[in-house]
């Protein structure tokens, strides 16, 4: 059986960036990705956005992990030259109902160190763009967004300049944990034993985790799955920040965000399914996207929404139950020595992706 120190399963943006740290560190580190290509599942179906760190509690793990990865994400793309624009957001609400989240908003966003937001009346946003409607808005210049595929390929760059590996196709089967190491086996039949491992098998963490003897079944969550559609604007948006509604319960809302060519997209919605691999727009959803959408932009034209792509958020609580904290799980918690888990690494999960990785490192250090 071959030995290696450290496998991380699952080569996302965030297996990425903790296999970086740890081979970094001095450390041999092997990723383990079931597809045939790194960043297929969550990290190729999202907003792209590098958040603030505005709407998190105060005090927890999304919080505090999305404000210090914020700056680590600037500071790297910068450094490797990955695409990104701090082009910033306008937060606005649209009825008189939404005024006062716009002040608790102000408010938790101090509380987590988000210290650049500023307040806006009506004129001030409709100054900064012409086309929005709104009563006020709240904007945010450290929002921004990313090359997510770019941000990927740098990082395994750097895994392997550091002497690690990230091997494709290579399913999990099942694992055991005992006093000697973790023993992993393949779908092929591989069998590794590591000192360390992680699991950020994104969607498939829960399930995953269940498949390792030893791990008591009490410290693993069961998995939702939340959809997100997105829509995608035919034609050019004139819009040159992101623009956001209020947040809603279990999502920021249909808000605009901009890739870095200046297309503009629509979404995420929320749709609870059943199924991580339920990945088709429904055209017909279409209609709510309008309704939304024209809350603050009343210039939307019908027939200007074309069906984009949908993504899947890990959720590790029910619909009708608050939203969880990321989990990060190591031996302090479930007992398993050189095991640590990442479960519910839903957004700001690409912001806090390197502030992730650093808070794994420490967790073996």
């Amino acid at each position: 059986m071959d030995q290696l120190e450290c496998v991380v399963i699952g080569a996302g943006v965030v297996g990425l960036a903790v296999a970086r740290a740890l081979a970094l560190s001095g450390r041999e580190v092997m990723v383990l990705e079931a597809a045939p290509a790194i960043g297929t599942g969550i990290s190729s179906r999202n907003s792209e956005v590098i958040h603030a760190g505005i709407y998190y509690a105060p005090g927890s793990l999304k919080a505090r992990l999305c404000v210090q990865g914020r700056g680590l994400l600037y500071d790297y793309c910068a450094a490797r030259g990955i695409g990104f624009a701090r082009c910033g957001k306008l937060l606005v609400a649209t009825h008189e109902s939404q005024l006062p989240q716009l002040q608790g908003i102000l408010a938790q966003a101090a509380r987590n160190g988000v210290d650049d937001l500023v307040l806006l009346t009506a004129q001030q946003a409709l100054a900064m763009e012409p086309h929005l409607n709104c009563l006020a808005a709240i904007h945010s210049p450290s929002t921004g967004i990313v090359d997510s595929h770019g941000l990927m390929l740098a990082l395994q760059g750097d895994i392997e300049n550091a002497g690690g590996m990230v091997v494709l196709n290579s399913a999990l089967q099942g694992a055991v944990c005992s006093g000697a190491g973790i023993d992993l086996l393949a779908a092929d039949g591989t069998e590794l034993r590591a000192r360390c491992v992680v699991n950020a098998a994104g969607l498939q963490a829960p399930a995953l985790a269940r498949c390792f003897a030893g791990l008591d079944a009490r410290h693993v969550p069961n998995a939702y799955f939340a959809k997100g559609n997105y829509f995608t604007l035919a034609g050019r948006a004139p819009f040159e920040h992101l623009i956001y509604p209020v947040p809603q319960a279990a999502g920021l809302g249909v808000h605009l965000t901009l890739d870095l060519g200046g297309q503009a997209k629509f979404g995420p919605d929320v749709q609870w399914v059943d199924s991580a691999d339920d990945l088709t727009v429904d055209a017909r959803r279409g209609d709510a996207f309008y309704a939304e959408v024209r809350k603050y932009w009343p210039g939307l034209t019908d027939g200007a929404l074309v069906p984009g792509y949908a993504g899947i958020r890990p959720k590790i609580h029910a619909p009708d139950q608050p939203a969880c904290d990321f989990l990060i799980h190591g031996p302090r918690e479930h007992g398993v020595p050189g095991l640590v888990n990442l479960f519910g690494i839903e957004s700001p999960g690409l912001t806090s992706s390197l502030a992730i990785a650093e808070h794994v490192l420490r967790m073996f250090s």
